[in-house]
């Protein structure tokens, strides 16, 4: 009889909405969560704390966002957003839009109006289901606490499926209290990892072919090979084949830059001769000017390897289009190559003259890292923080010309060691993407350091958080390199010199 009463109490045990967010969060493998928080969410930070889930408190949630965002890059696993109502939840669509943009996995937890003061006019009431809809793939509220296991498991398994991206959960005030028996709640095991997807085989042989025929060919290494783990897979494919590799600028370190393939001085000439080019998980948008000509040939062969099939075709048709997992469908293009034993030659015309681009390129480089004129240029400054960086530091790169000149002067030789502005060119990412890259090195590896390079207006967006930094005790490096403005800004004889000619910007 005894037993049968403890049966029935463990039964009647209830749990609150933050409680269960908090559980189900962690059930998920979430390990790290930054946000500000207030009314209706405090509740939920301490519930996730109490959970074993990191939490980062911020100065703004837009920093919030960007650092949940670049944990989801770096992991594979989204983290973690929490945010008010209204204005609270407005300030993250900054990094729910840049975490789309850059397919990288980010949930945003935004409490909202209690359920009976909807539509009357509540505090910060405001339509964050619709509006987030705008900015993710999937914006949901849970219809009843019981569902909310269910729930945030989905958002954390679309978060990682097929195309990484931004998932929103709308949690209304009067649910963060509120209470619930245990025994109708429908928990849920973690999602698993997603599912690994490769090409068709006859398409795979259509590549080969176009790679094997080619004149000039080109690999071009995007931060989608990053987040797939693919270092070690593209790695061979290059060493074995002899491939020029060009990097996006999250792409570097997938190869080190000082790789004697990477052909990165050489970027230009390199895009615009190319015969047949292999796209691993990069895309062809402003970053690569669309894959079109004057900056590629009108006749350029395109071997595309994307995980979303929407983005196969984008700007330019694929000769061959391979759809899959980055590091699957390039050991599938290694695995047909090692039968056809075959190696780019060295001596071509298409390596003589890339190298000779290179040096000269690099030469007109170290002549003005050499300059010792003050104030100093952009080149000397990268020449001397080049040569005290460790060559394992992670990267954090902001600002314009800073991160221009930069991505060219500061090389990478890991992969997911640089986060820039990305895809999206968002100014204000800095200090949020360092404080991810400083929590989640400490946790997994404490000797890393982060060195965040900013310009000084890229600096002004979320310089608050160095506050965070301190608090928090992250060991960051931030570097400002102050040109006074925007592209240098202007100097007042500019200015004048600007006024007489009528500038018509002015």
């Amino acid at each position: 009889m005894a037993s049968q009463n403890l049966v029935g109490l463990e039964e009647d045990e209830v749990v609150s909405g933050a409680q269960l967010i908090a559980e189900a969060l962690k059930t998920q493998n979430i390990e790290y969560m930054f946000g500000i928080v207030g009314v209706p969410v405090t509740e939920v930070a301490i519930a996730a704390q109490a959970n074993g889930i990191k939490y980062i408190g911020m100065r703004n949630e837009q920093a919030a966002s960007y650092a949940a965002s670049a944990v989801g890059y770096l992991t594979a696993r989204p983290g973690v957003c929490l945010v008010v109502s209204g204005p609270g939840l407005v300030n993250a669509l900054a990094g729910m839009a840049n975490a789309n943009m850059n397919c990288w996995p980010l949930i945003v937890i935004g409490g909202s109006s209690a359920r009976n003061q909807e539509t009357m006019g509540a505090f910060q009431e405001f339509p964050q289901i619709e509006a987030c809809r705008l900015y993710s793939k999937f914006s949901v509220r849970p219809s009843s606490l019981e569902a909310i296991p269910a729930v945030i498991e989905k958002a954390v398994r679309t978060s990682i499926y097929g195309r990484p991206g931004a998932c929103y959960i709308d949690i209304p005030g009067d649910f963060v209290n509120l209470t619930v028996n245990k025994s109708s709640v429908k928990y849920v095991d973690c999602c698993p990892a997603p599912p690994i997807s490769m090409a068709e085989e006859m398409t795979i042989s259509k590549a080969v072919s176009f790679l094997l025929h080619s004149k000039k060919p080109l690999l071009i290494i995007g931060k989608g090979a990053a987040y797939s783990r693919a270092e070690n897979s593209i790695r061979k494919l290059v060493d074995q084949c002899g491939l020029p590799f060009l990097p996006t600028p999250m792409g570097k370190g997938v190869v080190p830059d000082n790789h004697p393939y990477c052909v990165a001085a050489a970027r230009s000439r390199a895009l615009q001769y190319a015969d047949v080019i292999v796209l691993l998980g990069a895309r062809l948008n402003w970053i690569l000017h669309y894959g079109l000509p004057p900056r590629f040939q009108p006749d350029v062969k395109v071997i595309q390897v994307d995980i979303c099939a929407e983005e196969l075709g984008n700007n330019v048709k694929p000769a061959a289009a391979l759809l899959g997992d980055i590091k699957a469908v390039t050991e599938q293009l290694l695995d047909q190559l090692d039968k056809k034993l075959w190696k780019y030659p060295s001596d071509s015309d298409w390596w003589r003259g890339l190298r000779a681009k290179m040096q000269s390129n690099e030469a007109a480089s170290k002549v003005l890292s050499l300059q010792k004129q003050l104030p100093m240029n952009y080149y000397t400054v990268f020449q001397h923080v080049r040569d005290l960086l460790p060559k394992d530091c992670i990267l954090i790169s902001e600002g314009a010309n800073t991160m221009d000149i930069g991505r060219t002067m500061l090389p990478n030789y890991l992969p997911r060691h640089r986060l820039d502005a990305g895809t999206f060119g968002t100014m204000g990412v800095g200090l949020g993407f360092a404080i991810a890259a400083a929590t989640v090195a400490k946790t997994h590896n404490p000797e890393k350091r982060v060195v965040c390079i900013e310009g000084d207006s890229a600096f002004g967006f979320s310089g608050m958080e160095v506050e965070t930094i301190c608090r928090h005790n992250l060991p960051i490096i931030i570097i400002i390199i102050n040109n006074n403005g925007i592209y240098n800004g202007l100097d007042s004889k500019t200015w004048k010199d600007t006024l007489k000619l009528g500038e018509p910007s002015i």
